[in-house]
């Protein structure tokens, strides 16, 4: 499936030497390419061989099945198999975690201690000791910079290789669903898992050894604390550990708002994937409004769990940042009371002892538990997924032999079958069949009547309930909706099977493709996009049965092959095809062209899912069943069958009514369009700051400065807070000092007040900093979220108001990226990103002036820590933008595959061909992989880089305070102070340039969201005219000088098209493939832009709104397309007509069941119309023609896919229905459109002739005559006599 080509460069990281890979040399490849282009997917390194998808998904399925074979009936845990499978690795990160939280961070604030004692005048430490304690300070940070940085790749790395193994290992779960759990797993649900559920793999080996570092880490904080001052310590602890169960219940809130925000996801992503699939169908029924209202509503219902989830998120954070100064307020409160000592030296090292104690315990802890709740929500959800029911082989009988000696091929014996074991009524019903080698069996009977669902019990799709089957060899199938993928014509046939070029030529030939081929560029090596989005409906059902026969198998089962192509084409595939090239095999043809199977050996009829009467044809043709009675039909017959009913006889064409659906000529030539499939990157389509305008796409100007002064406020609350920490520490050092205002040196304060006032003073601050951070979380979140919102909005509207090019050049799992990957990111991980810059900016201003404060000298050394930052941060950001574009691009082709597999999945199955879309999956990830291992190296490089300058700078400003204390006389709570800010501050700053340049990855989701809500929408006028309700009254349409162009630069696909059509005439339109007849169709609805004049009831279309166009137009298209819903929704969207209308048109086109289940208004429509038969689905579009009524009705092969009692019923009701309309129906099958008023023949995009059928056959120059003498001498004569009298018959009327 896969049309790209592997490049080899192989990756830096795979030869490393310790060296390289301590200070990351091995990625200095990355940033110089990176300054010098944009990353390319050539640019791409190897897959590391630990990452290879296949393997990672073996592993943990191996790990999966042994968890499902547990003994006693044990449910198995998915979380379990992921332990089993990665438990070495998170040891060896539990190893680096113990290094980083236990020993070093805890060791820090004791040696602080140690060196601000040298600051009491009373204290015995000399400068040398001092200068020894700061070496130390410096020598821990160093230490935990490397230790940390590796941890943090080897986490990222981890958590890469286990998200990787989980879509793997759902991947290959979709392939064995049952079509119950597809029907129960939408699309949508399963994109979502693959975009953002697993992606919680990557954030938990960061996050998950908090649950057990931290209890550790605070026993080690409080057993310091307990031995310095006693019980003093308990209020500051008590305190910490009381807020725990509240932050572990704001946790728990968190997972519960994550797996209902899941759900809602699923189901936006779930509509989303219908409405691009369907969107060809929503355009021409003017539905888009109430299609936005739809997923308004399921986007409103999202948001609105988005929201309180980010709100408890919110009140987490404050309570982060509030947590570690109530308890030092705490425990000063009791020491105040208990009248101890308050020092510099105790109330630092105390405040950095209750930071680690508040991050850990009540910090990372408790978001560890948040974390992992969220996680066990993705896993349970993905494990729920993986135990859906799996597709089951066919139950086997015993092998056996036929009457005559022979080996039975198939064997149905009394066999009963369900799609749904629950379900009451059964799709067949006793069914017996037996088939030797040799031996075509056809299939017959009306719409719904079990035909399809027998070829699918025969490849185990339905569940047999009764009876036994007997299969003996392998089975090929051609499916009655044709699947193709986006890859190379010769792939789509080839489908993994060895290329033989005999074999090869001879399907060509016997599938009528040899032409088609030739009309491309690169002939079979030509890119066929998604859905086949570049072939006519003809050409994918050919290319759909040179698949299967290509196939070297027993077995051919063919369903409805013959139906998308004209009477001279399926006689062709027919005698050539399946009686010729597939003489001798096993062959069960499932067929509505009936003629066919005189030379059946056998012929079934089928009925509500029974074999209504079976026998040979000869033996069906003498019964009075009347669903055989079109059984001795010649062709010439059933050419005469349908002239007699089909006065306003339309239909057809072998392409699409949809732009989508025309390829582009150049030349005659179809354009090869497999550049245009390839994604482009969106560096460079969104001008101005990205920032700036996703906050305005929610917020006005006055909003944004709002939230800027409360955020300042905020923080002001907080620096405010830790100032006067320093301020009452030095009253109470000067108290201890005894010291007197007459004699008080410089450094400590003139005025000292009581303890008491101090507290009362530091209490109300406090309130104040707890107040304001709170209102600070709330606010920012409920802003943020409005532009998450607004940003789905545009979104939706810009993919759904463009041009149907859009869809023909951007497959839809490419789409579907942008509505779950990207705007996952908007919703949820740029807004905590942007909080966390935000308060961390804040506190970086907040520390920088209390350094300051301190030393002003220090500004010199932050500006040149400033220009350091900056300067790493560009040469980051220069590359590490391009690898996120560039990581964005290769998870598209993960989803493409996804959704391709899951529509072609019987066929699959049918092939045996899930190991090959298996490796192509596994492909398709490494590819992603090594976009991301790029992107998370180069990020830890960076922020490795900062620690180094960060470690520069504390070490000296540390230093700088010992040397330089007594010049500018500090004290201890100076120094504790600026040494404690100062380390704050190069944090801050460090994590600040990180998160600016994660927020500028992020801003990439931005950037691709709003890339698409920029594309270009369809013309609608500046000043719209309003042509009335009752408009069009009489159907007349008036083309003059019309030419179109698929692309602005592109060449002109109809050139100076002119033709006038009177009110009620039926118009047939034909000629060649890419003639241009759908580009006209096209044109008419406006699906493309146009130059010239089309004119309704003079009325320029033009000049009124597309939804007043498309609204007074009908069509009934060739692929039937429904959505999931209730049927009554499938009808009338606009809830515009009442019961009794909507019941009368489904009388009309005999929509029924045996239990009268499908007709009902209510019944619930499953996805795509999975639970209707294609015919129903048909008869379904023809029931919307009714109800609207329109004066104008386009029709596009709308009787391919049912049977001749259907072909008549339909024929009838368009003629009763539709006499008063005017009538155009694109055609490829002469016979449905030779009664018409008129016949337009295209060619290459120009009229070739416009008259009467009966004049265009009595010219023997004329290119109509030539292609009805290409079926026959026999037919020209019926045609001439038929289109003869109808020519006399409307002169006669006019003279009348």
């Amino acid at each position: 499936m896969d049309a790209t080509t592997e490049v080899d460069n192989p990756n830096p990281r795979e030869k490393a030497n310790i060296f390289s890979i301590i200070f990351f040399v091995y990625t200095l490849p990355i940033f110089k390419k990176g300054v010098k282009k944009d990353f390319e997917a050539e640019d791409l390194y190897n897959t590391l061989e630990s990452d290879r998808s296949s393997d990672l998904g073996s592993t943990l399925e191996r790990n999966w099945i042994k968890q499902k074979s547990k003994p006693n009936n044990k449910k198995p845990k998915l979380l379990h198999a992921v332990w089993n499978t990665y438990w070495i690795e998170y040891l060896r990160l539990g190893i680096l975690v113990f290094l980083t939280d236990i020993v070093l961070r805890v060791s820090q604030p004791y040696v602080l201690g140690l060196l601000l004692d040298y600051y009491n005048p009373q204290s015995s430490t000399s400068k040398e000791q001092a200068l020894g304690y700061a070496g130390l300070i410096v020598a821990f940070n160093a230490f935990s910079s490397f230790i940390r940085n590796q941890f943090s790749i080897n986490a990222k790395h981890v958590g890469m290789r286990a998200r990787v193994a989980a879509s793997s290992l759902i991947y290959r779960k979709a392939l064995k669903l049952s079509n119950v759990a597809l029907g129960k797993n939408s699309v949508g649900k399963i994109v979502n898992l693959l975009s953002n559920d697993v992606n919680r793999f990557d954030m938990a080996p960061q996050l998950i050894h908090q649950l057990w570092v931290g209890p550790l880490t605070a026993i080690a904080v409080m057993y310091i604390i307990f031995r310095d001052i006693g019980m003093s310590c308990m209020a500051g602890i008590v305190t910490i550990i009381l807020m725990s169960p509240l932050q572990a219940y704001i946790g728990r809130l968190s997972a519960k708002y994550r797996r209902k925000t899941a759900l809602k996801t699923d189901e936006r992503i779930r509509l989303m994937d219908e409405v691009i699939t369907g969107i060809q169908v929503i355009k021409m029924y003017a539905w888009e409004k109430p299609f936005a209202k739809l997923i308004a509503l399921a986007r409103k219902a999202e948001i609105n769990i988005i929201k309180r989830g980010q709100y408890v998120r919110g009140i987490f954070m404050a309570f982060n940042m509030f947590n570690n100064r109530f308890a030092l307020f705490a425990t000063l409160a009791t020491m105040v009371f208990q009248e101890q000592a308050i020092t510099a030296s105790r109330v630092y090292v105390y405040m950095s002892y209750y930071q680690i104690l508040a991050n850990t315990l009540a910090g990372s802890f408790v978001n560890s538990i948040t974390q992992y709740a969220e996680l066990m929500v993705s896993i349970n959800r993905m494990q729920d997924f993986l135990e859906s029911e799996e597709h089951q082989q066919p139950r086997l009988l015993s092998r056996g032999l036929s009457s005559d000696g022979s080996k039975d091929m198939v064997v149905l014996k009394d066999v009963t079958a369900v799609y749904d074991e629950s379900s009451s009524e059964p799709a067949l019903k006793n069914i017996n069949i037996r088939m030797g080698s040799d031996f075509l069996l056809g299939v017959m009977g009306p719409v719904g009547s079990g035909k399809s669902s027998l070829l699918q019990t025969l490849l185990g799709e339905t569940s047999i309930i009764q009876g036994g089957l007997t299969i003996n060899g392998t089975i090929s199938y051609a499916s009655q909706e044709p699947w193709i993928f986006s890859a190379t014509i010769r792939q789509n046939i080839l489908f993994g099977s060895p290329f033989d070029q005999k074999r090869y030529d001879r399907v060509i030939r016997v599938c009528e493709l040899q032409k088609d081929i030739n009309q491309f560029a690169d002939r079979d090596f030509t890119v066929i996009g998604e859905n086949g989005a570049n072939l006519s409906g003809g050409q994918k059902a050919r290319v759909n049965l040179a698949r299967a026969i290509y196939k070297e198998a027993d077995i051919y089962l063919l369903d409805d092959p013959l139906s998308a192509v004209d009477i001279m084409v399926s006689k062709v595939l027919y005698e050539d095809c399946i009686q010729g090239f597939l003489s001798g095999k096993t062959r069960i043809l499932v067929t509505h062209q009936v003629h066919y199977l005189n030379t059946a050996d056998h012929v079934i009829v089928l009925n509500g899912g029974n074999i209504e009467i079976e026998g040979t044809y000869s033996e069906l043709v003498k019964s009075e069943n009347p669903l055989t009675v079109h059984l001795t039909e010649e062709e010439n017959e059933i050419i005469k069958r349908q002239l007699s009913i089909s006065e306003a006889s339309v239909d057809g064409d072998e392409r699409k009514t949809s732009v989508k659906n025309t390829p582009p000529t150049v030349n005659g030539k179809i354009k090869d369009v497999s550049k245009q499939m390839q994604e482009k990157t969106s560096k460079g389509t969104i001008e101005g700051s990205l920032l700036w305008k996703y906050f305005r796409s929610g917020l006005s100007v006055f909003e944004m400065m709002f939230l800027v002064a409360l955020l300042g406020t905020a923080q002001g609350a907080a620096s405010l807070n830790d100032w006067y920490m320093s301020f009452w520490t030095n009253a109470e050092e000067a108290r201890t000092l005894n010291l007197t205002n007459s004699t008080l040196n410089s450094e400590y304060p003139t005025t000292i007040w009581s303890s008491n006032t101090y507290l009362i003073l530091y209490s109300g601050i406090l309130a104040v900093c707890l107040i304001t951070t709170m209102l600070r979380s709330i606010l920012y979140y409920k802003f943020i979220m409005t532009c998450a919102e607004k940003m789905h909005g545009a979104l939706y509207r810009g993919v759904t108001s463009t041009y149907m090019s859009f869809f023909d050049q951007n497959p839809s799992g490419r789409i579907l990226n942008r509505f779950s990957k990207d705007i996952g990111t908007v919703d949820e991980g740029l807004p905590a990103m942007l909080f966390m810059s935000t308060r961390t900016l804040l506190g970086m201003v907040g520390h920088l002036a209390l350094v300051l404060y301190v030393n002003p000298y220090t500004l010199i050394i932050v500006a040149i820590l400033t220009l350091i930052f900056s300067f790493v941060r560009h040469i980051y950001l220069r590359s590490s933008n391009n690898i996120k574009r560039l990581e964005g691009r290769m998870k598209s082709p993960v989803f493409n595959h996804l959704t391709a597999t899951l529509q072609g999945l019987t066929t699959i199955r049918a092939y045996k061909a899930e190991t090959i879309l298996k490796a192509e999956f596994d492909r398709h990830q490494d590819r992603h992989s090594s976009s991301w291992f790029m992107f998370i190296s180069a990020n830890t490089a960076f922020g490795f880089s900062l620690d180094l300058i960060c470690l520069m700078f504390i070490g000296s400003i540390t230093f700088s305070l010992i040397l330089l204390g007594e010049y500018f006389k500090l004290t201890g709570g100076d120094v504790g102070l600026a040494i404690n800010q100062a380390t704050a501050l190069t944090s801050n700053i460090q994590f600040l340039v990180l998160f600016s340049a994660n927020i500028s990855n992020q801003l990439m989701s931005v950037e691709r969201v709003l890339e698409y809500r920029e594309l270009k929408p369809e013309l609608q006028p500046e000043k719209p005219l309003d042509p009335g309700k009752t408009w069009p009254k009489e159907g007349n349409i008036s083309i003059e000088n019309l030419v179109m162009k698929y692309e602005e630069d592109g060449p002109q696909v109809l050139k100076d098209i002119t033709v006038h059509i009177k009110p009620k005439e039926k118009i047939g339109i034909v000629g060649r493939t890419g003639a241009g007849k759908s580009s006209l169709i096209a044109s008419i609805f406006r699906l493309t832009a146009v130059e010239g004049k089309i004119q309704i009831d003079n009325v320029n279309t033009k000049d009124i709104t597309l939804e007043q166009l498309r609204s007074k137009v009908s069509i009934i298209p060739q692929d039937p397309i429904l959505f999931s819903g209730t049927l009554r929704y499938n009808l009338d969207p606009f809830d515009e007509y009442s019961d009794e209308v909507l019941y009368r048109a489904i009388n009309e086109v005999e929509l029924r069941d045996p239990n009268n289940i499908i007709n009902r208004l209510e019944n619930r429509v499953m996805v795509r119309g999975s639970n209707y038969s294609v015919g129903q689905r048909q008869l379904i579009c023809l029931a919307r023609a009714i109800i609207r009524n329109n004066k104008i009705l386009v029709l596009d092969e709308a009787t391919a896919n049912v049977d001749p009692q259907t072909d008549v019923l339909i024929q009838k009701t368009i003629r009763d229905k539709f006499s008063d309309c005017t009538v155009l129906t694109v055609a490829h099958r002469l016979n449905t459109i030779i009664d018409s008023d008129k016949i337009l023949v295209l060619s290459n995009g120009e009229v070739q002739e416009f008259n009467h059928p009966y004049l265009l056959l009595k010219n023997e120059q004329s290119a109509f005559r030539k292609m009805v003498e290409e079926a026959g001498q026999t037919t020209l004569k019926l045609f001439e006599d038929t289109s003869g009298s109808n020519y006399q018959r409307s002169l006669d009327s006019v003279k009348i």
